[in-house]
């Protein structure tokens, strides 16, 4: 697995993660592109929505969009994977305890 492949699928749970712990399990695309930074994750805006773009296709969260603002809300299955819970292969396995 290459850098890039694994470094998707660690900015893939992160925004899982995010969206679990935020009010409503909602948050947008800017919020989640300014956090990803504090986990070590440096993504460009596009690069969150494309992350995003494909959560969505994998019915992990929805999106309600209003020009260029995009609000992100976690699905059941989303927060199932955020927390562990349920795994898919394409993105990181929250470690135990964290």
């Amino acid at each position: 697995m290459s850098y890039s492949d694994t470094l998707r699928r660690h900015a893939r749970i992160a925004i899982l993660r995010f969206l679990e712990e935020a009010p409503r399990y909602t948050s947008n695309v800017s919020m989640l592109a300014t956090q990803l930074p504090l986990v070590g994750i440096a993504f460009t805006r596009d690069q969150v929505v494309t992350e995003i773009t494909w959560l969505t296709e994998q019915g992990m969260v929805v999106t309600e969009t209003s020009g260029d603002f995009i609000v992100v809300t976690a699905t059941t299955r989303g927060v199932e994977i955020a927390q562990g819970v349920a795994r898919h292969p394409e993105i990181q396995r929250p470690r135990p305890g964290v």
